[in-house]
């Protein structure tokens, strides 16, 4: 367990697999339903703050990242429209959980096309939200519009949050697992509160 616990975090991932690992783990946790457990967020701060400290070009970081995660969000649309209603009576197994697609629902119900957008910044929801609009049959041309704009914002803001950090603060390198529980805590805040309002009611 501690040895795959390890492999997910972004330290080691972006050590061990360097750029272009980087932007294919964002790929895949963008669109790929079975890939929802990878770091996102996290990964785009420390690989910004890794690029502060020299270990990458940070142009090439930004906009790699930028296109892995449109890319992802398009290739999640494309597995809903096809799959279409398949998909909720899926059963569930490791890799799959239906609870995963009733959360990106509530997002839906509340953010409607929006959620594209929001949805970048809440982990599980995040992956699920392509696909969900896949199934659901929105406007290609509508959810290119947003996905373009929600994997801009989101990558622009973790990747550079970590660069800035990294060339103010002295020794960033400490700082990265405080940093990265917090950022870890405040995305999953959106899932707290709607699992809290669901037990209310």
């Amino acid at each position: 367990m501690e040895g795959i616990i390890n492999i997910l975090k972004p330290e080691f991932l972006i050590e061990t697999l360097g750029l272009v690992g980087v932007v294919l783990i964002v790929f895949a946790e963008s669109g790929l339903f079975f890939s929802f457990f990878l770091p996102g967020d996290s990964l785009l701060f420390t690989a910004g703050l890794f690029a502060s400290l020299g270990y990458f070009n940070i142009f090439l970081l930004w906009i790699g990242c930028v296109f892995a995660a449109i890319l992802g969000d398009n290739v999640g649309y494309a597995f809903g429209a096809k799959v279409g209603p398949k998909i909720f009576v899926r059963e569930d197994s490791f890799f799959f959980n239906k609870k995963h697609i009733e959360k990106t629902k509530a997002f839906y119900e509340k953010y409607g096309k929006k959620t594209i957008i929001f949805a970048r910044f809440v982990p599980i929801v995040r992956t699920f939200a392509p696909i969900f609009a896949g199934v659901g049959k929105m406007e290609y041309k509508t959810f290119f519009f947003y996905n373009v704009v929600g994997g801009f914002s989101w990558a622009t803001f973790f990747v550079f949050l970590g660069f800035s950090l990294g060339k103010i603060l002295p020794n960033p390198d400490k700082y990265v697992l405080p940093i990265i529980v917090v950022i870890i805590f405040i995305s999953f805040l959106p899932l707290i509160r709607e699992w809290l309002r669901a037990r209310k009611m």
